[in-house]
């Protein structure tokens, strides 16, 4: 093809652009090259290492050490980890080390996986980034400044603010409303500066660029083939051109490339163009990818003034340099999201949002324990003598967890996206880790209470069942009340704490193991301490022994009622009480009728129902539902014929049983609903056990195509306003989308941790324990709890990506309920009281003794104040200095030496969790002192603040700054100056999360 064949391409152009310098190119193209590694999606993480992603690294670096002008990006630390611990060799490693010295090789997002944004909490963000921070900064010194979150499935507005607290200059994602990113494309808007939270300054803001309507896939630019996997199909799902690069074939690329650039040119605001090279598992043939492009590039620049642009391999940094020297005026984006992701009109990636539900509360539990061991085990290695405990072998079972936890935040991970061999993997690297964490707190128990108990106190003789020994740790930093709760085999228990007196229990049959029972033990545990308790077989007569029993709760059962069709309900009401509600059950259809918050004096209409959507799936008739896409038939339809309740109450808890049955003469119900009230002491640690509802569900094995919810219906006004949260971090109002072609499925929202609705009066709140789906309707809310979907798409079924979930789920929410001022101040506490529940661990009483006596030796409790949250205490394990360049100098003279893990460093982590002006009490700053916040862990000798992972000091963390036209700084930012950098006092401010390092004395 001749230059002149694209002189209309041309004219175009240089009406976009104004006339400059002849012999100077207009736009600068920077092509990116990048290999996007899924850690888990058709393929485990085994069979990709085997497959590709050995052959990218090996090949990439082995192509930029060949040529200087080459550049090339790496993301995800678990794949390059892998490779550089047991690959690469020690010559490969010395070129990397020259390649990222250099510039050429550039770590961007830098966590061990690029996370989900929608149904990720933002400890697990945190805590994924951290893990691969600190590998690149023990490694290599370097910290990433550039995120690439390009394929997760929506953007969360806490995303933007965490990245900014890690240091990040820019942001770049993708997966954006289809006809949103149309808008912004059409008003050259892909560009802003985003302040994703409404609290901070503007100083956690990030600028932000949304890839365009190509995504982060070149296509038609890929020369280097399929990756082969065991079983691949002969037509593979990314069919990839390559024809080489020739004299013959030039022409056409060159034409697809410009193209491609003309119209890329009219979306931005400056003459930068990013242009990434590469899509999902490629580059693992690096010599013909490069090659082949280098080919390309030399034309275009040799012909540049007469295409009026000019190409250049280069990194994210390189990219952004140049679009940060231009000193535009950037559009200010607030502190609003891009969910949900809807990629066409059809096809609303909110099923995501309840997929592989088990496995999603599998990987919360995993997180929660993780959060309980790092403080544990770094209290335990400050202060106590560890005499059956080695500290290098503890830090390596939480490392294991560490890793596991992070990898399923993974965005075909936690989403349950992936295939099912993929599960499998998920879910062993979890419960491995997991099992070293108890084996850990077992070993941190068995330090805690060997030297002090001399067993000396005899069980009761008979043939009763041995007794166990239960150790209860509280891992917030707070003092908590709440009731902890036992199966046993046997209803005459004595329970007993670590001074022999007796504690309030309660016993009762258990809901679902016919055989055994459940005990509720009343427990006050201060923040980072311990209980201990004795749980003992009674003898049958307590009178001649003064043992005291547990009461024995007693039980009303009420017979199956059928789903009524008449309307007719409320004539028949049964009250449950305690000191904060009253829930009128309604014995007619033995549903929940209503609540009454005691406090306010309010009562409001509250009645649950399970209801099921019934799925698209044939893939023939159009746009079906899958792991991703939720695309129901219709509305969601009653799940049940009869339910049957009974009310089991007693001192300490009341619970409601409710079974509903699919059909009326059913054996076994397919949904349950158990509700708790508890009857806790009215003192302020017992605030938040009397005012919430407790529930647990039962739901499962779904019908084929199902997708089961719970719908709460009210008679709050709420004008279908939803408020949900963003990954547990703050919250989003959601008012409802009107839609022509998917209204139900478009109106679906992440609930990570925590949504409400609400009118004037009151205000409806639902704590989640994992992650669901969420949608709000006129006086209703509704959660998807579960599905079991099967479509008949060949692609699906060759991959095995179906959601053939037969599993029985039993998910966790707790419901509160009174005006605004109430629950805004009860909401984020109890969602932590909920997601960091006490960690119980029981140990059998062996032979014929029971540990009894003074007890463990006393520790000073940890206590924050009440707005304050203890975001994670850990120890890092990873080499470090204060001074980074006294770290650059260490790493380059001894490259290969262990790390030996600083047991006396301590990464302390602390949020605010309120936002400004949200409660008149909570939402002020807070200053502490940390020294004595802290004495309960040992001498605090010196307090570094660091970047939110960790690898920079503050002082020395300079973000770049963006023209905005809104230069306003936002509420939240500081009117006083801050205290000298490094001194106990810190203020922290609405919704800020600050990150030290405390340095505690030698014992």
């Amino acid at each position: 093809m001749e230059p002149r064949g694209w002189l209309p391409l041309l004219l175009w152009l240089g009406l976009m652009w104004p006339l400059g310098a002849p012999s100077e190119p207009r736009l600068r193209v920077f092509v990116v090259p990048h290999s996007h590694m899924d850690v888990g999606w058709l393929h485990t993480v085994q069979e990709s290492m085997q497959a590709y992603v050995i052959n990218v690294y090996n090949t990439v670096v082995e192509e930029l050490t060949l040529e200087k002008k080459r550049r090339f990006i790496a993301v995800e630390q678990e794949y390059f980890r892998l490779w550089w611990d047991g690959v690469a060799s020690e010559e490969q490693k010395g070129q990397v080390r020259q390649l990222v010295a250099e510039g050429r090789l550039e770590f961007v997002l830098g966590g061990q996986v690029m996370h989900d944004e929608a149904v990720t909490h933002y400890d697990d963000q945190i805590l994924q980034l951290t893990e691969g921070h600190g590998f690149l900064y023990d490694t290599f010194g370097v910290r990433p400044q550039f995120s690439w979150q390009v394929d997760s499935f929506g953007a969360s507005a806490t995303t933007p603010t965490l990245f900014a607290l890690a240091g990040f200059n820019a942001h770049v994602i993708s997966r954006i409303d289809y006809d949103l990113k149309e808008a912004m494309q059409k008003n050259r808007q892909l560009q802003f500066v985003w302040r994703g939270s409404r609290s901070l300054s503007a100083q956690q803001e990030i600028f932000t660029h949304v890839l365009d309507q190509f995504g982060y896939c070149s296509e038609g630019f890929n020369w280097d083939g399929e990756a082969i996997f065991p079983g691949t199909p002969l037509n593979g799902l990314y069919p990839q051109i390559q024809i080489p690069v020739t004299e013959d074939s030039i022409p056409n690329f060159t034409s697809l490339l410009l193209n491609n650039v003309l119209t890329r040119a009219s979306w931005f605001r400056t003459p930068h163009i990013l242009w990434p090279w590469g899509c999902d598992r490629e580059f693992f043939n690096a010599s013909l990818q490069f090659a082949n492009m280098d080919i390309i590039m030399e034309y275009i620049n040799s012909h540049a003034s007469e295409f009026n642009f000019s190409m250049e391999y280069a990194t994210l940094g390189d990219y952004f340099q140049a679009v940060h020297s231009d000193q535009v005026a950037w559009q200010v984006g607030d502190h609003h999201d891009f969910l949900p992701y809807s990629s066409d009109m059809h096809h609303a990636w909110t099923g995501f949002y309840a997929s592989r539900s088990a496995f999603k509360a599998l990987a919360r539990r995993a997180s929660t324990l993780l959060y309980a061991g790092e403080s544990m085990f770094t209290r335990h290695v400050l202060l106590a003598p560890h005499p059956h405990l080695d500290p290098a072998w503890g830090l390596q079972q939480l490392q294991q967890l560490r890793w596991a936890v992070s990898e399923v935040q993974h965005h075909d991970a936690i989403t349950g996206t992936h295939a099912l061999k993929v599960d499998d993997m998920f879910v062993e690297h979890l419960s491995t880790g997991m099992q070293g964490v108890h084996t850990l707190m077992a070993s941190i128990i068995q330090d805690r209470i060997q030297p002090q108990f001399p067993l000396a106190c005899s069980l009761s003789a008979g043939p009763e069942p041995g007794g166990r020994f239960a150790v209860v740790y509280n891992p917030l930093a707070w003092t908590v009340t709440t009731i902890i709760t036992l199966t046993v085999d046997f209803p005459n228990v004595s329970v007993t704490d670590e001074s022999g007196r007796p504690v309030p229990a309660q016993v009762q049959h258990s809901k679902e193991l016919p055989s055994a029972y459940d005990l509720h033990v009343l427990t006050t545990i201060p923040g980072l301490s311990y209980r201990h308790y004795s749980i003992r077989p009674s003898r049958s007569s307590q009178e001649d022994t003064g043992e005291t029993a547990p009461f024995v709760a007693s039980t009303q059962q009420f017979g199956r009622r059928l789903r009524r069709r008449d309307g007719r309900v409320g004539g028949n009401m049964v009250p449950v009480v305690n000191d904060c509600y009253i829930v009128f059950l309604d014995l007619d259809t033995n549903l929940m009728h209503s609540i009454w918050e005691r406090r306010s004096n309010q009562k409001v209409r509250v009645t649950q129902r399970f209801m099921e959507y019934h799925a698209i799936t044939d893939f023939s008739k159009g746009p079906f539902a899958d792991n991703y896409v939720f695309r129901p038939d219709g509305r969601a339809e009653p799940a049940w014929e009869a339910v049957r309740m009974e009310i089991v109450a007693g001192p300490l808890v009341t619970e409601v049983r409710q079974d509903f049955y699919r059909e009326v003469n059913d054996s076994e119900p397919m949904f349950a609903i158990y509700s708790r009230l508890a009857h806790g002491p009215q003192s302020s640690d017992g605030e938040l056990l009397c005012h919430r509802i407790e529930q647990e569900y039962r739901v499962g094995p779904l019908e084929l195509n199902r997708e089961a919810i719970l719908r709460t219906s009210t008679d709050l006004n709420t004008g279908r306003v939803l408020y949900s949260d963003n990954n547990g971090y703050q919250m989003q109002r959601r008012p409802y989308r009107q839609d022509t072609w998917n209204a139900i499925p478009r109106n679906y929202y992440p609930m990570v941790q925590s949504a409400f609705i609400q009118d004037r009066r009151s205000r409806l709140v639902l704590l989640s324990e994992q992650a669901h789906g969420i949608l709000a309707r006129e006086r209703q809310v509704e959660v998807m709890l579960h599905r079991r979907l099967v479509n008949n798409d060949t692609a699906n079924i060759i991959a095995d990506l179906t959601l053939n979930d037969t599993s029985v789920v039993h998910p966790v929410l707790w419901l509160l309920l009174g005006p605004r001022n109430l629950t805004s101040g009860l909401r984020q506490r109890s969602g932590l009281a909920l997601q960091h529940r006490p960690i119980v661990m029981l140990r059998e009483m062996s032979g014929k003794h029971a540990p009894r006596g003074s007890g463990p030796r006393k520790q000073e409790a940890v206590t924050l104040p009440p707005s304050v949250h203890l975001q994670i205490l850990s120890i890092p394990g990873w080499k470090y200095s204060s001074s980074h360049k006294k770290h650059l100098r260490t790493l380059r003279k001894d490259r290969n030496r262990e790390a030996k893990a600083d047991l006396r460093r301590v990464l302390l982590r602390l949020q605010h969790l309120y936002e400004v002006d949200q409660d008149p009490v909570l939402s002020q700053p807070v200053t502490l002192n940390l020294q004595s916040v802290l004495r309960g862990l040992g001498s605090v000798v010196s307090v570094e603040e660091r970047s939110l992972t960790g690898t920079w000091n503050v002082s020395e963390m300079h973000r770049w700054t963006w023209s905005t036209r809104n230069p306003h700084r936002h509420r939240g930012s500081s009117s006083q100056p801050p205290p000298p950098p490094g001194g106990p006092e810190v203020t922290i401010y609405p919704k800020e999360i600050r990150t030290f390092f405390i340095h505690f004395q030698e014992q």
